[in-house]
């Protein structure tokens, strides 16, 4: 049955997936509005399906907040990825440049006002980081980044990169934390299967901080599943500085 389920799911999220990313530099004819409504419609489309795959959200703490925030995530599985950018109501995310450089769905991305970052380049990625996230915010939105940088496995903790520090130093917004745990379903390394995934929203943390009290309060949020399964090991905590 679960096999089943991942042929039908498959069907009909690539299956409508497809057209919908190579009409997507037509919307982007008619301004960023109009391309970031089309992506959000697209990304909402995998919750319309995931029923399929037996997969439901929980969510847990504040939710989205109504003005523009730096979210924070923790990073599993690309289900996140579509599923906050959906629920956030379309903000700009952070994306690796890899993922910028796909035919059609890169130029979509960036049509859509992504945050593009070249991850060999440290300083000018994190200058442009900077400049992109100002332009985000001068439009209302809100930013969503993976400060772990990459896809983990469950139950790891590694450090945070610079550029959610830095991003908050920079624009003087606040922090939402998101802990997730969407890699106990969703894993990197085999299909999906049915489960609950949890989101739960962290308080705001005010602007202002010291880079060394931001980070650990931003590990602490989006690793508070992590350190829940851990019974609050200490060891959980060594991570909290950056790389």
């Amino acid at each position: 049955m679960t096999t089943l389920r991942r042929w039908l799911y498959n069907l009909f999220f690539y299956g409508l997936s497809v057209p919908i990313v190579l009409f997507a530099p037509i919307a982007a004819w008619f301004g960023r509005k109009t391309i970031q409504r089309y992506a959000v419609g697209w990304m909402r489309l995998q919750r319309r399906l995931v029923w399929i795959l037996g997969i439901r959200n929980r969510i847990e703490g504040g939710g989205a907040v109504g003005y523009p925030v730096i979210y924070a995530s923790k990073h599993q599985s690309m289900y996140e990825t579509l599923e906050l950018t959906a629920m956030l109501d379309g903000p700009a995310v952070v994306l690796k440049q890899e993922l910028a450089d796909i035919p059609f769905w890169g130029g979509a991305a960036r049509g859509y006002g992504a945050i593009v970052v070249n991850r060999e380049a440290s300083a000018q990625a994190l200058r442009s980081m900077m400049r992109e996230g100002k332009a985000a915010v001068a439009e209302g939105r809100s930013i969503l980044i993976f400060p772990e940088g990459t896809r983990v496995e469950p139950g790891t903790m590694p450090p945070l990169k610079p550029g959610m520090a830095g991003l908050y130093r920079m624009l003087g917004l606040p922090v939402v934390p998101i802990a997730m745990d969407s890699g106990v379903v969703c894993s990197r390394s085999g299909p999906a299967r049915p489960g609950v995934v949890t989101f739960r929203f962290g308080d705001p943390i005010p602007p202002g901080l010291p880079r060394e009290e931001i980070e650990a309060r931003v590990f602490a949020g989006i690793n508070a599943l992590e350190m829940e399964r851990d019974g609050g090991d200490r060891r959980a905590l060594s991570g909290a500085g950056t790389r």
